[in-house]
């Protein structure tokens, strides 16, 4: 191969791998210079460059704080709907009846707006934890479920027949038939949830919250701090970001036969 091929080759395979992080700067770097440019004013929108500043303004000490209490309530209600969603999953797989009465309900539990309902589940059990878990229950459940009971029902019918002639208990048939073949589901599902959980953090705490980050951007924007409130706006974005990559990784780690195979050319 020629040496201007191989490296042709190669920049194209750089730039391949690299496309969503240089699309990102050229976004920033267009957004700067537009901000620039066209002199727009920082109460408006600030460029990335003023937002920056106002991230490092604010101490690392109140950072860390607004992430804990968005990351503790997040995460708690991402694993607290994973505990109900796959026993709900399980119940509809086994049960039609069960399938009937309870999607419908799941369903209009999801249709309804969570941002409407929030006021009165603060009202309800208080301005705690409590509260806002329930919350991001509400928001992240819905799509393991889908997963979860889509997954399962996926699995090839002679298994599921083999399985019952060999007299296999119910259990070792979720256990270890439908189960294993609603892992990619399941991964797919945790995805969605994983970043519906930090909306649904955020979101009660606009209703009630003294701190985390939702909390921090809503107080910013009140006092026309637009700066910091797209600076914890973007500090959002990336927690969000880490925890569905830390959802990957899991699963590349602990299932990657789950992982579907690249095409060979």
């Amino acid at each position: 191969m020629p040496p201007e091929h191989s490296l042709r080759s190669s920049v194209a395979l750089l730039l391949s791998r690299q496309a969503p992080l240089l699309t990102l700067l050229s976004f920033l770097l267009a957004w700067e210079f537009g901000c620039r440019l066209g002199a727009v004013p920082e109460y408006l929108l600030p460029a990335p460059s003023v937002i920056l500043a106002a991230f490092t303004d604010v101490e690392a000490v109140r950072w860390l704080g607004h992430l804990w209490s968005t990351l503790r309530v997040a995460l708690l209600g991402f694993l607290i709907s994973i505990a109900v969603s796959l026993p709900l999953a399980v119940g509809m797989v086994r049960s039609r009846y069960l399938s009937r009465t309870l999607y419908p309900a799941l369903v209009v539990i999801q249709s309804t707006p969570i941002v409407a309902v929030a006021p009165l589940i603060i009202v309800i059990l208080g301005t705690g934890d409590a509260p806002r878990i329930l919350i991001t229950c509400l928001i992240s459940f819905f799509p393991i479920v889908v997963a979860a009971t889509t997954g399962m029902m996926s699995t090839p019918p002679e298994l599921i027949e083999l399985s019952r002639s060999l007299k296999a208990r119910p259990s070792r048939e979720i256990w270890q038939i439908r189960l294993p073949y609603a892992v990619p589901h399941l991964f797919s599902g945790f995805k969605v949830a994983i970043t519906l959980s930090i909306i649904g953090a955020v979101v009660a705490e606009f209703v009630a919250a003294e701190q985390g980050l939702g909390y921090f951007v809503q107080f910013s924007t009140s006092y026309f701090k637009i700066p910091q409130a797209f600076a914890g706006l973007f500090f959002l974005s990336a927690v969000s970001l880490v925890l569905f990559k830390l959802v990957q990784f899991v699963q590349k780690r602990l299932f990657p036969w789950s992982l579907s195979e690249p095409k060979q050319h």
